[in-house]
């Protein structure tokens, strides 16, 4: 498995700070400090937290549309930390930028303790996070938005820098001796989408074309990838920048009568198991899981000890290229839906 820049790095230091953090709070001698572990360990057991500070609450919004597991696995982290800090954990989502921000903005007006956000369209969340900071809300960026989360007033941001795993993504297809390429941009208006296929094509030895999609509609994402297929023999790589998107390219392919290969961004169990049978080429995982689990961990750390993580740099959590090779060992980690 590839790892690339200081990423894995970073996002570890959060867990474990938050464990060393625990620990402190629980004591420093060897004795005390394996009954508090036994003590997490059965608190853990039995879904009860590991810590006794203040139940916060957090809420995270997101842009998500409906269906889309890739945030079910960001869910799944940040509720998993939630159970272990004491911290009451509310989620909504929306793939309509107002929406989105009148979903910040109702948070705000609840008076939460702390907000995870994402900044997919940046410009349109702008005010309802400068209103949160205003408010005296920590928040927190996650996945997309990297460049405007300090601008923002965000104490840091969790994800994977767009560009960096875009540019994997091209050295990646020139390894394989992939000629002509597309990217499958299914959000318009996605700044992330757009800097992972422009990484891509930084790299790529070969030619990459875009091709938009209308991603909430997926006969429609199958289609215009068919149709492009049938019309362009040349290209021998598809490229979709989610994983639900990855087996309508494929299903395109085969009713296009093509032989190229589809690889994608997002890593879930269909994905892993797709891999290990040899239909998709490889998958990039920015370990969504920990965006969720990291973003809630901070935001307590913060709350608890005034830790901030980063730097005004991002910590990030990818890219990391997935093979056949990895695939059967994070299988089960995708089906029990924590990658």
């Amino acid at each position: 498995m590839t790892r690339l820049r200081t990423g894995g790095v970073r996002a570890a230091i959060g867990a474990v700070l938050a464990l060393a953090l625990t620990g402190a709070l629980a004591g420093c001698s060897s004795t005390g400090g394996k009954r508090a572990e036994d003590a997490r360990k059965a608190a853990a057991a039995q879904g009860r937290a590991a810590v006794d500070t203040p139940r916060w609450t957090f809420a995270m919004v997101t842009h998500s549309g409906d269906g889309d597991t890739f945030w079910d696995i960001v869910q799944n982290g940040a509720e998993q930390a939630a159970a272990k800090d004491n911290v009451n954990f509310l989620y909504a989502h929306s793939d309509e930028s107002q929406q989105q921000a009148q979903l910040i903005d109702s948070y705000v007006a609840k008076g939460v303790d702390g907000l995870i956000v994402t900044l997919a369209k940046p410009d349109a969340m702008k005010a309802a996070v400068e209103k949160a900071v205003k408010a005296g809300i920590p928040v927190i960026t996650v996945n997309s938005g990297a460049e405007q989360s300090e601008a923002f007033g965000a104490l840091a941001h969790i994800g994977q820098d767009e560009a960096v795993a875009g540019r994997a993504v091209g050295e990646e297809l020139t390894k394989r001796g992939r000629k002509k390429a597309l990217c499958v941009l299914h959000e318009q208006g996605n700044v992330g989408h757009e800097q992972r296929c422009a990484g891509a094509k930084e790299t790529f030895d070969g030619e990459l074309v875009d091709l938009y999609v209308d991603g909430t509609n997926m006969p429609d994402v199958k289609a215009s990838i068919e149709a492009k297929l049938q019309s362009d023999e040349d290209v021998d790589a598809v490229v979709t920048l989610g994983a639900p998107f990855a087996d309508a390219a494929v299903q395109a392919a085969k009713s296009a009568g093509s032989t190229a290969e589809i690889d994608t961004f997002d890593l879930n169990a269909k994905v892993a198991a797709a891999l290990e049978a040899g239909t998709l080429g490889f998958a990039v995982d920015q370990q969504p899981y920990l965006q969720g689990y990291e973003a809630v961990d901070l935001l307590w750390l913060y709350r608890s000890n005034a830790n901030v993580l980063g730097g005004g740099e991002p910590v990030l959590t990818g890219p990391q290229i997935v093979t056949e090779d990895q695939a059967a060992e994070l299988k089960k980690y995708a089906e029990r839906g924590t990658r």
